[in-house]
């Protein structure tokens, strides 16, 4: 089973502390570059920055996306060191519990939540003309094309090996059940989202959304035996909303076909996918690859002799 694989004696939970620490030293490091652009385009136009979006904005949207990209293949770097050379591990273990890696599991994933990200978006367009207003600037958009879909995939896949993949195997090593990473993933990832700009436009509420985010691709993580399902949507997630919107108030402004000028604010874009978009998604994933055993899989306690290598095959 996929979060058993991370139980050993020898992965005691202090070694995900400083596995994490080493991990952000990594991405701290893969920022250096962005630090140095920033400053550079400060003392060239003498204004300084006051805070990060503001230093950000500074840079060319394209520039500012690969430079902010840069530092989750740091990040994803110091992950697989740690995997490999402090947990003993190999990145298998990490991603799934079947023999290799599921990739039709990932496009299907991928596939399904693109779809409806432009679908809604084309909608969204149609109906309500004032709200997304044409953006498109060929030579800019292809630029911007090519560094999205080379590197988003790495900056959304690095952050699910860390919480649905290498915290939720370190908090089972802690709680020694399954509800415990679950909960823990969660709330860390969508805190992990608290500077951004989204926050100060809506406020903590918007916590909510990245919070039950978070809870449902761990569920999904649970329930399928691996990430393959997670590292799906949340790629196309990232992908198809870089490529598609941009806003003057959301963490990635970028070089998109459609410009969101809309007021933010409203309730319905936080609780909608958490309450009703997500729940039809586990259903469809659950009958297309027939989930059973809901309560053991998300809340069950963790048996294993460590003598015994458990592996589940799809």
């Amino acid at each position: 089973m996929f979060i058993e694989q991370g139980i050993k004696k020898s992965n005691e939970f202090w070694k995900y502390i400083l596995g994490s620490i080493l991990i952000i030293a990594a991405s701290t490091l893969g920022q250096i570059p962005l630090g140095m652009a920033v400053a550079f385009k400060s003392l060239k136009s003498g204004k300084i920055p006051t805070d990060t979006n503001t230093a950000i904005n500074l840079l060319d949207s394209n520039l500012s996306l690969f430079l902010i990209m840069l530092s989750f293949v740091f990040g994803f770097i110091g992950l697989v060191f740690v995997v490999k050379y402090f947990h003993k591990q190999t990145l298998l273990e990490v991603t799934t519990s079947r023999k290799k890696v599921d990739w039709s599991r990932i496009f299907f994933s991928f596939g399904l939540w693109a779809l409806f990200s432009i679908v809604t978006t084309l909608i969204t367009y149609y109906a309500n003309p004032g709200e997304l207003v044409w953006n498109f600037k060929p030579v800019p958009f292809a630029i911007l094309f090519v560094i999205a879909t080379l590197l988003i995939p790495i900056q959304t896949s690095t952050e699910e090996y860390v919480f649905r993949g290498y915290l939720m195997q370190g908090f089972a090593n802690l709680a020694k059940n399954k509800w415990f990473p679950l909960v823990m993933t969660s709330v860390i990832f969508g805190s992990m989202h608290i500077l951004n700009p989204e926050v100060g436009k809506l406020g903590y509420v918007v916590l909510v959304y990245y919070i039950g985010t978070g809870l449902f691709l761990g569920i999904l993580t649970l329930m399928d035996e691996g990430m393959e399902l997670s590292l799906g949507f949340h790629a196309a997630n990232n992908l198809i909303t870089a490529l598609l919107v941009t806003s003057d108030w959301t963490a990635l402004r970028t070089n998109s076909i459609f410009k969101d000028t809309s007021t933010p604010g409203g309730m319905m874009e936080i609780f909608i996918p958490v309450l009703v978009i997500y729940p039809i998604l586990l259903f469809i994933f659950s009958k297309k690859y027939q989930w059973t055993n809901w309560k053991e899989k998300l809340t069950g306690n963790i048996t294993l002799d460590n003598n015994i290598n458990t592996k589940y095959h799809d």
